[in-house]
């Protein structure tokens, strides 16, 4: 199912993802009121580049943006040159886990949603914060189990979000260990639901852009997958739509915490 996002030529974000990261700037303390303090910010995984942009626009930052994927980064690369924004976003290919900046670097490091796809998403939570300077912000956008599911259902819905959740204990547990202190919790679960199965299920094909998008995926799904891919999609869809919705056994969590300044110390005694 996760196949059918990168079928759609949307550009992955809309007015409604916006509440969202404006809560996070505000969080980070991000204002033109102090512009003559440009804040340095991380994205990870970026993606094609949509909110690094966003934030780009919208606040006095310069972004960097890191994503596994080559062709994801090429077109970041593309979209900042299209915004006449290349001075301030700036995009490189890397593991999540293992980025590749200097310890200490970034004001602001936002890990989203697809970090949970790493293989080591606990690493990746541990990388965001070492590329934090002491007291900056570490924003966690964390996937939460909400609900029992069996592991069949647990299954089917890990394919479809492409990332597997986790308990809401054991994010915050992550950030700690890396270091990340006064941590903030707050309940993005109604927001970001559009987002879960925007684009990625045939049943929500009618909250794409265009008209041409739609019947581009639905053909490119039909070469791909032929009718038997279509029906057994479509029935899976049936059992997403309602662990997702009446349900509701998965959430979207923002942990909010501030870089401890220990580590740095400790970093520096160890070399």
């Amino acid at each position: 199912m996760i196949d059918l996002l990168r079928l759609s030529r949307s550009k992955g974000f809309t007015p409604g993802d916006q509440p969202l990261y404006r809560e996070i700037a505000k969080l980070a303390g991000l204002s033109w009121e102090d512009h003559e303090s440009v804040k340095s910010l991380v994205d990870v995984p970026c993606g094609q580049g949509a909110v690094a942009e966003f934030f780009a626009q919208n606040y006095p930052v310069e972004v960097a943006g890191v994503d596994p994927d080559p062709e994801l980064i090429e077109f970041a690369e593309q979209r900042a040159r299209d915004a006449e924004l290349t001075t301030q976003l700036h995009f490189q290919g890397a593991p999540v886990d293992d980025l590749p900046f200097q310890d200490g670097v970034f004001d602001l490091a936002i890990g989203e949603l697809g970090l949970a796809s790493s293989t080591d998403p606990f690493r990746a939570v541990a990388e965001l914060s070492r590329v934090t300077r002491p007291s900056g912000t570490v924003v966690l956008i964390g996937l939460i189990w909400t609900g029992h599911v069996d592991d069949d259902q647990r299954r089917i819905l890990i394919d479809h979000i492409g990332a597997p959740p986790q308990v809401l204990v054991e994010w915050k547990q992550a950030l700690r260990e890396a270091n990340v202190k006064d941590l903030r919790v707050e309940d993005w679960s109604d927001q970001a639901f559009p987002f879960l199965v925007r684009g990625r299920t045939f049943t929500h094909l009618a909250e794409l852009s265009t008209l041409a998008d739609k019947l581009s995926i639905l053909r490119r799904a039909w070469q791909r997958w032929g009718l038997r891919g279509l029906r057994g999609a479509l029935s899976r869809e049936y059992e997403i739509r309602k662990l997702l919705g009446p349900e509701r056994t998965i959430g979207v969590t923002l942990i909010t915490g501030t870089k401890a300044g220990e580590l740095v110390a400790k970093t520096q005694g160890d070399k």
